[in-house]
C-alpha cells in the first residue's frame, strides 16, 4: 500500500471534528470515510454526512461478517465504527486518509493497518474541567451521559503516549491546532513521497 491513514483522536470535547471540518474543507482530495454509529441523530445531522446511522442490530451484523476495520461500544452506550474496505482501497491507491477515531478504535486499526501506512495524532485539552465545560456547551445533557464520557476521557487521556503526535487543542487557539495538524500530515506525506495540494493550491 503507498497511502497514509491519519487517525486523529482524543476525548469527547476536545474539537476532532472541528479539525476534521477544517481538513475536510481546505483539502477535497484527501478521503474522509464516514463511519456508522448505532447513536440517536442529533439535531442539524444528515444521514451519510457526519455518521451512517444504523440500528444495533444491523451493526452487530457487520462485525459478524468481518466488514469493520474498527469497532467500539463508546461510553458504555453506542456503538461506532468504520468499514475497511473504502479506507483500504484508497491506501491501496495512495491517497490520503483522514479518520477520526475513538481510543479504542486506534487500539484496533493499528493492530491492522502497516505501521508504514499509518500516523495517529492524540488531541490533548487543557484539562478534564476545560473538556467538561465544551461538552456541556453542545447542549444539555443528562448528568449520567456527562459521567460517562468524562470517565472515558480520563481513559483515553491515559494512553495518549501511545500515540505517533500529541497536539495541543486549546479552545482559543483551534486554528493553530489545525496548523499543527496539517504540519504533520504535510511532513508524513513528503516522506512517503505523496503530493498534498489545498484547495487555493487546486485553483491556480
Amino acid at each position: 500500500m503507498k497511502g497514509i491513514l491519519f487517525i486523529i483522536s482524543g476525548p469527547s470535547g476536545v474539537g476532532k471534528g472541528t479539525v476534521i471540518r477544517a481538513l475536510k474543507a481546505k483539502y477535497p482530495q484527501f478521503v474522509f470515510p464516514i463511519s456508522h454509529t448505532t447513536r440517536a441523530i442529533r439535531p442539524g445531522e444528515k444521514d451519510g454526512e457526519t455518521y451512517h446511522f444504523i440500528s444495533a442490530e444491523r451493526f452487530k451484523s457487520e462485525i459478524d461478517k468481518g466488514n469493520f476495520l474498527e469497532w467500539a461500544q463508546v461510553h458504555q452506550k453506542d456503538y461506532y465504527g468504520t468499514l475497511k474496505k473504502p479506507i483500504m482501497d484508497a491506501l491501496e491507491a495512495g491517497k490520503i486518509v483522514i479518520r477520526e477515531v475513538d481510543v479504542q478504535g486506534f487500539h484496533s486499526i493499528r493492530k491492522v493497518v502497516p505501521k508504514e501506512n499509518l500516523t495517529t495524532i492524540f488531541l490533548k485539552a487543557e484539562s478534564p474541567e476545560k473538556l467538561l465545560e465544551r461538552i456541556a456547551k453542545r447542549g444539555k445533557l443528562p448528568q449520567e451521559e456527562i459521567d460517562r464520557r468524562m470517565e472515558s476521557a480520563k481513559r483515553e487521556m491515559a494512553d495518549a503516549d501511545l500515540f505517533d503526535y500529541q497536539v495541543w487543542s486549546l479552545e482559543d487557539q483551534i486554528p493553530k491546532c489545525v496548523a499543527d495538524v496539517e504540519k504533520i500530515i504535510a511532513d508524513q506525506a513528503a516522506k512517503a513521497g505523496l503530493t498534498i495540494a489545498s484547495k487555493a493550491d487546486l485553483k491556480v
